[in-house]
């Protein structure tokens, strides 16, 4: 029996599962990233001693989107290596999906693959297909988001960079801006973008990408872009090429009256909102 033509197959069971979901009340993200560890060595003369300090950097997103009426679920880089879904199943209990300063390989290698070599599921073609089947995904700027510092974000040529309405670069894509860089709305009237205005604060960096073919161009930065937005299969995808935190979007960013309804936007127009 031809499932496609039945509808029975599992790629119709998962556009029923995101059509479902998108009919709930509660809109619901899943966000992995934004955390790091610091490991810092104190030297003093002949004597040394070490500390470590854990960070996060979802605070201003996460408010932003539970402001607009979003239910948050926030996995730190550490947790999402071995918790984030590895079925378009689980991940179609999401309206979206935002992957914000987490490097490939924290999704490619979970521990029981990398420590014990046990064969599992590539979470970056889950995505993929999450996406396809009619799910929403958001790409967030940063150190190891893209390619990033030194290329290691390592997502040119992955399932991601299938989804994204942009194309990365094979080295550092870093565009570091001390001074500050001014970005601007290039599709006034896209819904990402819509009631905004267009007198944005400065960014100091971001991940520089280039267009695909069949992308939008909603906002730029530099001479590059800033907000892609795309389509892939019955999904969406929008690329945010610079942070949603410091040290590349600053207090003036972050603080911003525009900051919660810019992300509130995205994430919606993502899920196909």
């Amino acid at each position: 029996m031809d499932n496609h033509h039945t509808g029975a197959g599992p790629q119709a069971q998962r556009q029923t599962m995101l059509k479902e979901r998108k009919m709930e009340k509660t809109r619901r993200v899943l966000i992995a990233g934004e955390s790091w560890t610091v490991h810092s060595i104190h030297q003093k003369g002949f004597d040394s001693f070490t500390t470590t300090e854990y960070s996060e950097g979802i605070h201003w997103l996460r408010g932003a989107l539970e402001a607009g009426g979003w239910r948050v679920d926030y996995q730190p880089a550490h947790v999402a290596a071995r918790e984030f879904p590895v079925t378009v199943e689980e991940l179609a209990k999401y309206d979206s999906v935002i992957l914000s300063d987490v490097g490939a390989n924290t999704l490619l290698l979970h521990p029981d693959t990398f420590v014990r070599g046990k064969v599992l599921p590539n979470r970056l073609e889950v995505i993929r297909d999450y996406v396809k089947a009619g799910g929403g995904f958001v790409m967030v700027g940063g150190y190891l988001t893209f390619q990033g510092i030194n290329a290691k974000g390592q997502y040119r040529g992955s399932a991601i960079e299938e989804i994204l309405p942009v194309g990365l670069q094979a080295t550092d894509d870093r565009a570091e801006f001390p001074q500050g860089v001014i970005p601007r709305v290039e599709a006034k009237d896209h819904p990402v973008v819509a009631g905004i205005g267009e007198a944005w604060p400065h960014l100091l960096g971001y991940n520089r990408v280039s267009m695909k073919a069949g992308g939008e161009l909603v906002a730029s930065v530099g001479a590059d872009p800033l907000i892609a937005c795309g389509s892939f299969g019955k999904g969406r995808s929008v690329a945010f090429t610079s942070d949603c935190a410091p040290h590349w979007a600053p207090e003036a960013f972050i603080t911003w009256e525009g900051y919660n309804k810019l992300w509130q936007q995205i994430v919606s127009w993502s899920a196909g909102q």
